[in-house]
């Protein structure tokens, strides 16, 4: 085993990989939790998403570790799973199984992307700025969503929002959940998103919010609900015209994993001269978790940030991701506690805050002295929000900075890509509105 994952080389052992491991594990086992909860008010089941959540953490998460050999673990992502329920399901009407159809689609894309140099171009010939403005504007999409199942902001027939009412029990509880965990990350305790969604499940159970089931344990859900509905739904995906929001599946899987990865592979010492190794195989391990994962039933993986906690306690191999996929396997027969504690938005709508807030790391990047490159960002972060949706954020930001490239004659310096997509996106806003 030594030999294979290299303990020696990266100077590890195994009882550093299993803590690593455990520790990953404890700070993204919340996804189990809050991605069946989002996929649910889709209208899909969450027994079978909750399987499906699982088994394709699993797959890629292993698939990362013995073949790609890095410390990192991947999930359904955050932000896609909100963009998916609310947006492409809930705002665009869109059956939740055509949904599904499209992540295939992007999935396979991903996956043919991966095989290629063509992904290296696709990255780059997106600008800095838009990849920030384009995570910070989902962290906003995901953030609002989050208040939302809180009740802190409510609808308002004058002003479109408004201030929920403080005095409402269940906006009590979500207060307290969300105060709990930020005390949790302050002090920079490690799983603080988990602890804080079992403090808030106590203390809804302890003022009656919340029942507990009769049993915690039991045998895992059928999938049979969700899986093979997204191949089964293949020809309705080209007939809705979701070219758009396929568009939005793969960029921001795209470089949402490969910023991930890379920027876990440099706080790891793995980098090699500025390069990234076995690039091919550590994609290939999202792609196939992301289009294995639409069959079973859930929505694009991504490669977790989280996954840096584990680097931070030593793990350096595959076999921490290998330790984190058999911990993720476990949590299979604990479906009935986990249903029990997503029935109450309270209990995640703090992760979806706090995640929110993560997502905005990167505004620190953005040029804001070059008007250029900040107004892009800027229309891109405010527009997802406030229009419902990723794709149309991505769309504005993809139109406005080429044109101010060319407004400032500095169009030589735009991708040509960059142009093929203008182009493409005006096209799609003015015929196939959304």
């Amino acid at each position: 085993m030594d030999q294979f994952f290299g303990f020696s080389e990266k100077g590890t052992n195994v009882r550093t990989e299993i803590l690593a491991g455990f520790t990953t594990f404890l700070t993204m086992v919340y996804i189990v939790v809050v991605n069946p909860a989002i996929l649910q008010k889709a209208g899909m089941d969450f027994g079978a998403v909750f399987v499906a959540t699982v088994l394709s953490t699993v797959l890629s998460t292993l698939i990362m570790g013995i073949f790609a050999n890095y410390p990192i673990a991947i999930a359904p992502g955050m932000g896609m799973n909100a963009y998916f329920a609310f947006s492409v399901v809930g705002h665009h009407g869109v059956s939740w199984q055509v949904g599904l159809g499209a992540i295939l689609v992007a999935g396979i894309l991903f996956l043919l992307l991966s095989l290629t140099p063509f992904r290296e171009g696709l990255i780059r010939a997106i600008p800095d700025g838009l990849k920030h403005g384009i995570t910070a504007g989902i962290g906003l999409f995901i953030a609002f969503i989050g208040l939302k199942s809180a009740g802190i902001i409510v609808n308002n027939e004058v002003n479109l929002v408004g201030l929920g009412d403080f005095r409402h029990p269940l906006t009590i509880l979500s207060l307290f959940g969300l105060f709990a965990t930020l005390v949790l990350m302050t002090l920079r305790v490690k799983g603080a998103l988990f602890i804080g969604m079992v403090l808030t499940a106590a203390a809804g159970w302890a003022f009656g919010l919340m029942k507990m089931p009769a049993q915690w344990v039991s045998a895992p859900p059928s999938m049979a609900p969700t899986f093979g509905q997204a191949v089964a739904t293949l020809p309705e995906v080209f007939q809705h015209g979701l070219y758009a929001v396929i568009f939005a599946f793969l960029l921001v899987t795209l470089f949402d994993t490969t910023g991930t990865m890379i920027g876990v592979a440099e706080q790891a010492g793995l980098m090699k001269n500025g390069t990234f190794p076995r690039m091919k195989q550590a994609l290939l391990a999202d792609a196939i978790g992301m289009s294995a994962g639409a069959v079973m039933g859930t929505t694009p993986t991504s490669a977790y940030i989280e996954s840096s906690t584990g680097v931070a306690t030593g793990g350096r191999t595959g076999f921490t991701a290998v330790v984190v996929s058999f911990l993720m396997l476990g949590t299979l027969f604990f479906e009935p506690l986990v249903e029990a504690v997503a029935g109450l938005p309270a209990i995640t709508a703090p992760s979806l805050i706090i995640v929110g807030c993560f997502m905005m790391a990167g505004l620190a990047k953005v040029r804001w002295d070059q008007f250029d490159e900040a107004f892009p960002a800027f229309i891109v972060m405010l527009s997802m929000p406030l229009t419902f949706s990723i794709a149309t954020g991505i769309a504005f930001g993809f139109i406005t900075y080429p044109l101010l490239k060319i407004v400032r004659g500095q169009f030589r310096e735009v991708h040509p890509l960059m142009y093929v997509f203008m182009v493409l996106f005006i096209l799609q806003l003015v015929f196939v509105p959304a």
